[in-house]
């Protein structure tokens, strides 16, 4: 693997970890991995940390970064070795704060039923779940004429609907997330609850997990991310733990002389626009992160209002409705960095 690809692959890995609770100040270590397989080159790279001015109103963003950058991140639903089609059966968008060092992503369901901007033209479709606008802007359908695909669709779907604005996205796909996995020796994940996936009088015990400490391989790692016996919202709370338990192990010590293989498998499977400036900027950014700077956020639940609609294309199927104009507001905070205390207890409520 070449410099380049190796600096990208393994940036984008930190973006993936660094989105979660688990990640903290371990981060450091894959900074200082990189440093020393990467930056000893003479080719000119980013500083390795701006210092913050500690006197001034309005500090400088750290590491040569933007303000705030803000990064979609989607697990494809997709089993092929490509980003031809598939669902966006994850979606998350991350806000990289570099002026206060720090990281919150925002959770947004993938049932929820919105309007997908510019592709009428394909059948008439103007709605859909929220998971579809990926779909169709991928090569698959390629209802989407701008930039960027399935993930620039998704972005802008976002944007239209609830006010985000994605600046760059990463896209996973089952079978990129599978070889991650294995490489990694498997997850260790703390389940608070049982999870059983099978059909009536299955005796599959791939597709159950019981409560308890559980190690799961690549596939079942897959499996687990993937059930939802007990609706969307539950779903995405077990992908946190996934997550937490990935970003766990991948930056334990004992993972480091695994990172040329892992950054390899990374950067031949991901779908993503970061380039090796925004690369550089988020792995100087993770040698300041602590715990306390990384937060996960959710839309409170009883603000989404489970039901079934007559759809087009789908026809008789469940969504997620809620009042948009709410979750415009929480976007907005979440935009801002000014994300209430209480906004998974209580709904605000949107400004006039």
């Amino acid at each position: 693997m070449n410099r380049r690809s190796l600096y990208i692959a393994v940036g984008i890995a930190l973006v993936l970890c660094a989105a979660l609770p688990a990640a903290g100040f371990a981060g450091y270590n894959l900074v200082y991995f990189v440093r020393e397989q990467l930056l000893s080159s003479p080719t000119p790279t980013p500083e390795a940390v701006t210092p913050i001015p500690s006197a001034t109103a309005t500090p400088a963003p750290a590491c040569g970064g933007p303000p705030a950058m803000f990064v979609l991140l989607i697990g494809s639903d997709s089993r092929a070795n490509n980003y031809l089609a598939g669902l966006a059966d994850s979606i998350r968008v991350v806000r990289v704060d570099f002026v206060d060092p720090g990281l919150t992503y925002l959770v947004f369901p993938r049932d929820l039923y919105v309007e997908i901007p510019g592709i009428s033209s394909h059948g008439g479709i103007t709605h859909g779940k929220l998971n579809q606008a990926y779909l169709y802007g991928n090569p698959g359908f390629n209802y989407y004429d701008g930039p960027g695909q399935g993930p620039g669709l998704l972005a802008l779907t976002l944007e239209h609907n609830f006010g985000a604005h994605p600046d760059h996205s990463v896209a996973v796909n089952l079978q990129s997330f599978e070889h991650i996995v294995d490489q990694l020796g498997g997850l260790d994940i703390s389940l608070p609850y049982t999870v059983d996936g099978r059909v009536a009088r299955s005796r599959d015990l791939d597709r159950y997990f019981p409560a308890g400490q559980l190690h799961l391989d690549g596939y079942r790692a897959m499996l687990l991310a993937r059930m939802r016996p007990n609706g969307d919202l539950e779903r995405a709370r077990t992908q946190n733990l996934i997550l937490q338990a990935f970003a766990a192990k991948f930056l334990k010590p004992a993972t480091l002389p695994k990172l040329p293989a892992l950054a390899e498998t990374l950067y031949d499977s991901v779908q993503t626009d970061l380039g090796p400036d925004e690369i550089a900027e988020l792995l100087c950014l993770g040698a300041l992160l602590d715990p306390a700077d990384i937060q996960p956020l959710s839309f409170p639940d009883e603000l989404l209002i489970g039901k079934r609609i007559q759809d087009p294309v789908l026809g008789n199927t469940s969504i997620l409705d809620a009042d948009f104009d709410q979750l415009r507001e929480y976007v907005r905070h979440f935009n801002e960095g000014t994300w209430p205390v209480s906004a998974s207890a209580t709904p605000i409520a949107p400004s006039p």
